[in-house]
């Protein structure tokens, strides 16, 4: 891998840096529908990313009103490297790198926001419970066809992808100092993440606020630290299994 392959991933990231800049100014704007853009910057392994999308981002899922007024954007690269010589290095290791492009091929693959955000519940929750291999089986918990995500994973469309998420994570502004990087129409919420329903009613300004908003109110203002996991040096891991996970895993 030497030239050959910085090449074209040179291209590809260039590519997605100005898809980042276009992403990043719309976030902070907020959606031109009126909504309120919600965006997570995550890592699929990360204890804290989990905790989060299993025990708390779930909620917008189980409020119909709240769906109405939110844009929701999930960025599955977290505190990844691109080596010199372009390859992508997760933080927890090689799985953590298959699972980041399996999350961002169904975002990709699948129809609907409820949908993606369905099946990276499932894989979400079998990181949670410290079960990750098993993540396969979240086709058939969830009803998903694995062939369109599969292609996209073994095809150069993943690669773009992670590409992308790679951009658009370090165009933000200010930068991601952990994860789960939570921001509310471009903002960070740095350690109060949890409280991001609080965040969404207080940014929302239509005439018709989700009844869900009246009963929420900001405790404490958005500051640094807290629950997350800090941007440290990316490590290899032990992943002999890997490949044979993921040739069995569209049967």
């Amino acid at each position: 891998m030497g030239a050959d392959r910085r090449a074209p991933l040179l291209f590809l990231l260039t590519l997605a840096l100005f898809s980042a800049a276009a992403s990043a100014r719309y976030l902070q704007r907020g959606s031109s529908s009126g909504k309120v853009s919600l965006a997570l910057y995550y890592e699929t392994l990360c204890p804290y990313c989990s905790n989060f999308i299993v025990n708390y981002l779930h909620k917008l899922f189980e409020d119909d009103q709240l769906m109405d007024i939110v844009d929701l954007k999930l960025v599955p690269y977290g505190n990844a490297k691109i080596s010199q010589n372009g390859t992508v290095v997760c933080q927890h290791g090689k799985w953590e790198c298959v699972l980041n492009k399996v999350e961002a091929c169904s975002i990709d693959a699948l129809p609907s926001p409820k949908k993606q955000f369905d099946f990276i519940y499932c894989v979400e929750d079998f990181v949670y419970k410290y079960q990750y291999s098993e993540w396969a089986q979240c086709f058939n918990k969830v009803g998903v066809d694995p062939k369109p995500i599969m292609d996209c994973y073994n095809s150069q469309r993943g690669e773009e992808l992670i590409l992308k998420y790679a951009a658009e994570t370090g165009a933000l502004q200010p930068p991601h100092k952990y994860v789960p990087w939570v921001t509310v129409n471009g903002k960070p919420l740095y350690d109060d993440y949890q409280n991001f329903l609080a965040y969404i009613c207080k940014a929302y300004k239509g005439s018709n606020p989700p009844g869900t908003c009246a009963g929420i109110s900001l405790k404490n203002p958005a500051r640094t630290g807290g629950n997350s996991e800090l941007d440290t040096s990316p490590r290899e891991a032990d992943t002999s299994s890997i490949n044979t996970k993921l040739a069995t895993s569209a049967i």
